[in-house]
């Protein structure tokens, strides 16, 4: 007898998710913000509560270069696994992937993506993901902004006394802002 899809169990240990899970925090949206990489994913957690934004925590996940490929991608799901159980994110907010000029290093990012996309939804996180010029619009309100001042308002934003370092947790930052404003219209 053949079985459907819909008759196997999930693996032992994995989350069956439920479409309109509802989040055990009344008003406050948790936000992480990945910024992903094989060398250098950057989260950051950002709570949104009666129209103000604030900044949980943020860092980078970083990975050896002289470490085996799939080791490397390992270090990524263990590291974000570990964030999510600490912080306990609602939502999750990540740049989508653009063409990029060295195939090798988008390979790497892809990749990085992937190991993202399954942690987050083993926990069953949803996601959203916005093109670069929709971050910068939704930051600063100019889709030609560079870096630094994308930087500069996440720092505005989030009321930091400095840009938040390195560049990675930055731009996860400024992914999840992204998130929040885009849910808000």
């Amino acid at each position: 007898m053949k079985k459907k899809v819909s008759d196997f169990e999930p693996l032992p240990g994995s989350k069956v998710c439920e479409s309109g899970k509802k989040s055990s925090r009344k008003k406050i949206r948790r936000v992480l913000g990945i910024d992903p990489g094989l060398a250098n994913t950057g989260f950051g957690i950002v709570d949104f509560y009666e129209g103000r934004y604030r900044m949980v925590s943020y860092g980078c996940i970083t990975t050896d270069s002289g470490q085996n490929h799939g080791e490397r991608l390992l270090t990524i799901y263990n590291k974000l696994c570990a964030v999510i159980d600490e912080f306990k994110p609602d939502e999750a907010a990540m740049e989508t992937l653009y063409f990029a000029k060295n195939v090798t290093s988008a390979m790497g990012v892809s990749e990085a993506r992937g190991v993202v996309s399954l942690c987050l939804a083993q926990h069953c996180i949803p996601l959203g993901e916005y093109t670069p010029n929709q971050i910068k619009k939704a930051v600063t309100g100019n889709t030609t902004a560079d870096k630094e001042l994308v930087q500069n308002y996440v720092k505005l934003l989030l009321g930091l006394k400095e840009i938040p370092r390195p560049d990675h947790a930055a731009d996860a930052l400024a992914g999840a802002v992204t998130h929040i404003h885009s849910s808000l219209r």
